[in-house]
């Protein structure tokens, strides 16, 4: 039990991390794609990474400056093993979902202390930006979660997965809160419309507009992971997980796909009414959800 354990320690975030980077991978080649052009070397993410891990020396600002990445990799790191996947689950207590609510903000948080500590006017207005933007996004996920909890009286993530195999998905069921989670979800994963906190044109990518060298390749590893967590979160929440991890990851490259063609062509939000946009229809329509399971 031990040994077994010990592999699923190590082997949770490799596959976790493969699943995210192939997706990082495959999003490079489909906006190509869409803009007619070859596009880069499809293993190009996995390159640059190496890249600048095996960079020498790093520019640092401090002792904060340097552990922000650390720590931000590593909450992503504790929530993908609390995030179950078929065949392989480590930490799936019986408050799951709640614990997930707190270490997710952990990394946003690190973030935000350590790319503050450089002191750059761009990285602050990205942080500033980042965290209104997850005020926004956060409401209706919170009343997404309250509605599931109520639909299945459980918190435990894992068994919400196995009622749905036994009962049918929960986005057939609970349509208005899968249209929210959604919403939350490509909020989360900063794309367009939501890029407000790294727009390159306006803030130079923002809260990692210092970072650079091994940093930087620390921060793009934590990037596959948070494609990963958002992913598998939705399709654990509204569509049962899956029987075998194919199955899950085909999944998940279904709904980033369609995040993608969404991606292309909205133009970016202002922080203001990104926010305003969250607090009014994703909010709404998981009111909606949380009022049609309170009447049923």
């Amino acid at each position: 039990m031990v040994i077994k354990e010990i592999l699923m320690a190590v082997g949770i975030p490799l596959l976790a991390f493969s699943i995210g980077i192939v997706l990082m991978m495959f999003k490079r080649k489909i906006i190509a794609r869409i803009q007619r052009r070859y596009g880069p070397n499809f293993v190009q993410p996995l390159i640059d990474i190496f890249k600048l891990l095996s960079k020498k020396g790093n520019i640092t600002h401090g002792v904060m400056y340097d552990l922000g990445p650390i720590i931000a990799l590593a909450a992503s790191i504790v929530v993908v093993f609390f995030i179950p996947i078929p065949g392989m689950k480590l930490m799936t207590g019986s408050a799951d979902i709640i614990a997930l609510l707190y270490i997710m903000v952990i990394g946003s948080l690190a973030m935000a202390l350590g790319a503050g500590e450089s002191a750059n006017p761009n990285s602050s207005i990205g942080i500033a930006r980042a965290l209104t933007l997850m005020l926004g996004y956060d409401l209706p996920f919170v009343i997404v979660i309250i509605t599931l909890v109520l639909k299945y009286h459980t918190t435990n993530l894992y068994v919400i997965t196995q009622m749905q195999a036994s009962s049918g998905w929960a986005m057939w069921f609970l349509p208005l809160s899968a249209i929210a989670g959604i919403i939350v979800t490509y909020g989360a994963l900063g794309e367009h419309p939501f890029d407000v906190a790294v727009a390159p044109h306006e803030v130079a990518t923002g809260p990692m507009a210092e970072y650079g060298g091994k940093h930087l390749g620390l921060l793009m590893i934590n990037h596959a992971f948070h494609i990963y967590i958002e992913l598998a979160l939705f399709v654990d929440l509204f569509m049962g997980g899956a029987s075998n991890i194919f199955y899950f990851f085909a999944k998940m490259f279904v709904i980033f796909v369609l995040l993608i063609f969404f991606d292309e062509v909205l133009p970016r939000f202002r922080v203001d009414d990104a926010v305003r946009f969250y607090w009014r229809w994703p909010t709404i329509l998981a009111l909606l959800g949380l009022i049609i399971v309170l009447v049923k």
